[in-house]
């Protein structure tokens, strides 16, 4: 008895009882698929078709090489793509567009102008397509739905022209704006430049030959300087020497013509000129030394010998007889004059050289101190000429920037940077996008056949009576021994004949009507 439990116990799939289950429910299934099905399918063709028309617009990079011409618009293209799209799907726009190609004037159509530009705004879609490999927008589908196909072509049509209108304009306005922002940076870099430079021109001629450029030329300077002070130094001192020995020859030729002596046996006049041509000799010899014969010194020293030599000549020529002592006498006082002549030049040239030594220092002194003060001059000058240099390597970089700004919105303007281009025309829809009769189709057969086996659950559930062996072992606790079968008459067995050739036949119909109004979709859809 317990094995005989445990028998009953195990669950088996009773192929018998669905087939018996089939046989007594296939018209309460069969007739719920049908009319689902010819509910859904049916209301496929009673709403109203609507027409979608799309194209592909492309994203087109720029036709000149990046290292060329650098763009100068470098905002995100997704981020450019939503704000064409916001602007075009803005009120304004979407009623131009209601208004250009007189859009919703049907009796059913929305009346207020918010309502139409809502039900314009629903009908559009924008889908971008990315590149997988540097997730960047390659292209963009523009699609609209309209009840008239050619409504929805024109429609469709005007969306994408002003898509590449509005990307066009809006990069013209992009690069226009940062040239000129370039621009107004240039030509504020250019005032700064001019006035680093007007600074350093203006330090420039305040410390004219100061300055460390200048450096080794007031070295040669100061060094020629020297030198002549020097020389003018060693000419005053031998003019001093010369101004002494004039006096003293003054001197000694006075005493000698007072007394009546010579020396060395002749005239006192030629005496003196004879130690006069000695001292002049001395001082040619000494300045040779020195100098060369071009010296300016050096040729005034020859000419005063030669001067000194005439009178000598002169004098020797003069006679010295008793009877010409007078006449001697009247011509005597000649080399004297000439002598306090010689002294008075003597003091000019001193004079001139004494001012020649003081303009040298004076020059000397100027130099020296532009010396001294050009390590000063030269900290500020490096400062701002290292000013200058930013300033004008800021400038230089902005008006390189300028340039390429100017020739990136050239390109723009001329439609040879990023662009979009309208791959295919705006495509005229031969089949309605809604409703999809053979997607309604399969719908209906789905809802057919969840509303079909729905009542026949229903049915078995609310069915409390018992229609086979394992609905009478379910209900007693023990085996059953014996069953009576069923015993039909002659008429019983034409009904159930019936019924079956009924259900086949019902079948049959069920099916070849899902299946011509699934070919009929088809071919109309």
């Amino acid at each position: 008895m317990p094995e005989l439990l445990e028998e009953q116990e195990t669950p088996q799939f009773d192929y018998e009882q669905y087939l018996d289950i089939v046989r007594r429910r296939h018209l309460y299934f069969l007739v719920p698929l049908l009319v689902g099905w010819l509910v859904v399918w049916g209301a496929s063709w009673v709403l109203p078709s609507s027409y979608k028309s799309s194209t592909l617009v492309e994203v087109q990079q720029p036709t000149m090489p990046e290292s060329y011409v650098p763009s100068n618009v470098t905002d995100n293209l997704q981020d450019r793509l939503q704000t064409i799209t916001q602007q075009i799907l803005s009120r304004t726009r979407l009623l131009t567009i209601i208004q250009k190609l007189n859009l919703y004037n049907g009796a059913d159509a929305p009346k207020n102008d918010d309502d139409k530009v809502a039900a314009l705004r629903k009908n559009i879609n924008v889908e971008t397509a990315k590149d997988g490999r540097n997730n960047q927008i390659t292209s963009f589908t523009i699609s609209f739905t309209a009840s008239d196909p050619r409504m929805a072509q024109k429609v469709t049509s005007e969306l994408t022209q002003l898509f590449i209108d509005e990307n066009t304009k809006v990069r013209e306005e992009q690069s226009q704006a940062t040239t000129h922002f370039m621009e107004q940076q240039l030509e504020d870099a250019r005032v700064a430049l001019a006035a680093q430079e007007a600074k350093v021109k203006q330090f420039e001629a305040i410390h004219e030959g100061a300055l460390p450029t200048q450096q080794s030329s007031n070295l040669q300077i100061l060094s020629g300087l020297q030198g002549q002070l020097q020389n003018q130094q060693d000419a005053l001192n031998t003019a001093k020497q010369q101004r002494v020995y004039y006096q003293t020859l003054i001197e000694q030729y006075k005493s000698l013509h007072a007394s009546g002596r010579s020396v060395d046996g002749g005239p006192t006049e030629l005496t003196a000129i004879n130690q006069q041509l000695e001292h002049l000799r001395g001082e040619l010899t000494d300045l040779r030394s020195r100098y060369t014969d071009s010296y300016p010194d050096v040729l005034k020293l020859k000419a005063q010998i030669a001067q000194v030599e005439q009178q000598k000549r002169e004098l020797m020529a003069t006679p010295t007889t008793p009877g010409a002592k007078q006449q001697a006498g009247e011509v005597e006082s000649g080399p004297l004059l000439q002598l306090q002549g010689q002294l008075q030049s003597n003091q000019i040239e001193i004079q001139s050289r004494e001012k020649a030594i003081s303009s040298l220092e004076a020059r000397i002194n100027e130099y020296q101190g532009r010396l001294n003060a050009q390590p000063g001059t030269e900290q500020q000058l490096l400062e701002l000429t290292r000013g200058y240099e930013q300033t004008k390597s800021i400038y230089d970089d902005l008006l390189k920037k300028k340039t390429q700004s100017a020739m990136a919105t050239s390109m723009e303007q001329l439609q040879r940077g990023e662009r979009f281009i309208m791959l295919d025309p705006p495509s005229l829809p031969v089949k309605p996008d809604f409703p999809n009769h053979l997607k309604f189709c399969g719908f209906g057969l789905a809802a057919g056949l969840v509303l079909g086996g729905l009542i026949v659950f229903l049915l078995e559930f609310l069915d409390d009576r018992m229609h086979s062996e394992s609905d009478i072992r379910a209900l007693l606790a023990m085996n059953v021994l014996a069953e009576v079968p069923e015993v039909q008459s002659e008429a019983d067995k034409d009904a159930a004949k019936r019924r079956l050739v009924l259900g086949w036949a019902f079948t049959a119909f069920v099916g070849i009507c899902i299946a011509a109004g699934s070919t009929f979709s088809f071919l109309r859809g």
